[in-house]
């Protein structure tokens, strides 16, 4: 059974990562939703209802980014669905909590949720962008994230990502461990050609 809450703040490690929406375009295969109802031994992150502005102030103030190392937009949504609360979240903790390094992990597809360009409104908000790249191949792309944007959808990513480049400091594609080997040749090579950086990170199952 789904446990529901409003765990809009929690803490992974010496990070602060905010849940904004449940709301998300994919259905990757291997998303960490399908495992549980929390991640890296947080309370629930299926949210009761979208929150609000007040209440994600509220749960901010409460969590003090003072204490932690960058504050990361992620959680059991894609953030950029509530573009304008993420927009409106990033210019409060700029002006409550000055010099604390902001980060975005994203599926990359916000431009085709809101059918406008959208990176330009990271710009003196986010500093680091992490685009969820999934597969080197559009085959793969499609089969694991599962987009409800179907094929144009691969492209719209690597758009976005390079598009970020121009407005913050840092970007980078991601993929799990679990690819296989070609998988991982190809992710690496679409990285380089795009000029962004690859990190690999480990599933985790909750």
């Amino acid at each position: 059974m789904i446990e529901k809450a409003m765990t809009i703040a929690y803490r992974v490690e010496d990070k602060l990562y905010l849940n904004l929406t449940n709301r998300c375009p994919c259905a990757c295969t291997f998303c960490i939703r399908n495992n549980g109802s929390g991640a890296y031994g947080s309370d629930p992150l299926w949210l009761e209802h979208e929150p609000t502005f007040e209440e994600v102030k509220a749960a901010i103030d409460k969590a003090d980014p003072s204490q932690y190392t960058e504050v990361v937009f992620c959680g059991y949504g894609e953030p950029t669905e509530a573009i304008g609360l993420l927009c409106g979240t990033a210019d409060y903790l700029r002006s409550m909590y000055p010099g604390i390094p902001t980060r975005l992990n994203t599926n990359g597809l916000a431009d085709l949720i809101h059918g406008r360009e959208t990176a330009h409104l990271l710009k003196g908000r986010i500093n680091t962008v992490s685009v969820s790249l999934n597969a080197g191949t559009k085959e793969e792309y499609l089969r694991v994230t599962r987009p409800r944007f179907g094929e144009e959808a691969f492209a719209a990513m690597q758009r976005y990502a390079v598009q970020c480049k121009d407005y913050t400091d840092k970007v980078m594609f991601t993929v799990v461990d679990i690819l296989p080997p070609e998988e991982m040749a190809a992710s690496r090579a679409l990285a380089k050609k795009l000029g962004v950086g690859l990190r690999i990170r480990e599933y985790i199952e909750e």
